[in-house]
């Protein structure tokens, strides 16, 4: 029994889920305009915040007729586009997100399914 705690002490599987559930969340999403889908995709993804990362994320939304050159930048060939910078490895979710589960398991809160 000692060696079990002892085991456990030091190998940690529930540990990197655990740790995740503390990470800040960078996210930047591109949208054009006040146009249906824009405002949709702010929507879901205000909610989806909201609701899995409260407290823990930050949002930047940038409007793409008034920042053209932010499309450049971060190589956004599509809009919306949602960018997570961190957590790392960056990772891109294009479309409306109203997908809830696809969000969730795009931005890493959820383990994909097979």
């Amino acid at each position: 029994m000692a060696q079990t705690k002892g085991r456990s002490t030091h190998v940690k599987p529930e540990s990197a889920g655990a740790g995740r559930a503390a990470e800040r969340y960078v996210l930047t999403l591109y949208v054009t305009g006040a146009t249906a889908g824009s405002l949709r995709a702010i929507a879901n993804l205000k909610a989806i915040c909201e609701q899995h990362l409260k407290g823990r994320y930050q949002l930047e939304v940038v409007d793409v007729y008034r920042r053209p050159e932010r499309l450049r930048k971060d190589q956004v060939v599509a809009v919306p586009t949602l960018i997570r910078k961190l957590p790392i490895p960056l990772r891109l979710l294009v479309g409306d997100l109203s997908r809830t589960e696809q969000v969730l398991q795009g931005l890493g809160l959820v383990a994909r399914t097979s």
